[in-house]
């Protein structure tokens, strides 16, 4: 595994990858092995994001875990920037529960890449991030993408 570091407004953050994708956004995690040619890509993509040139990450991903764990990803995947969906919503994506849809989202390995942030609680109630510092992240997060008018 090599892990490449950018820094951003959310702190310092870790990406990690394997086999030539992206399997891991970590937060302070220092740089291991050389940086790829994925690596440098997720670095620039990162800063454009943060820079607020990109509104959607164009990388390889590989999320581990169950089917579902993959479909809510790739769910989340789908959100357009600026944009959000409740748990219940993604629920009637996948056919699953909001309560099972909400584990996922906290499991969701690649946070920012695979905006978990953009998906809000019934009524758009502003609730967890898995990402570092939660929801005040989700919040800066969202801000980011002008999202905020949902958020005072």
């Amino acid at each position: 595994m090599n892990i490449a570091v950018v820094d951003s407004s959310v702190g310092r953050l870790s990406v990690a990858e394997e086999g030539g994708k992206i399997t891991r956004l970590l937060w302070d995690v220092d740089p291991v092995g050389e940086p790829t040619p994925v690596l440098v890509e997720a670095q620039a993509q990162l800063r454009a994001y943060f820079e607020g040139k990109l509104t959607k990450f164009d990388l390889p991903t590989m999320v581990g875990g169950s089917d579902f764990q993959r479909a809510v990803c790739d769910a989340m995947s789908d959100i357009p920037f600026g944009e959000t969906l409740t748990y219940g919503e993604i629920a009637k994506l996948t056919g699953n529960s909001a309560q099972a849809v909400g584990n996922a989202c906290g499991a969701n390995p690649i946070p920012i890449i695979i905006p978990c942030h953009r998906v809000m609680g019934a009524g758009g109630k502003l609730v967890g991030f898995s990402g570092a510092g939660g929801v005040e992240t989700k919040v800066q997060l969202l801000r980011l993408e002008g999202a905020a008018g949902l958020l005072i």
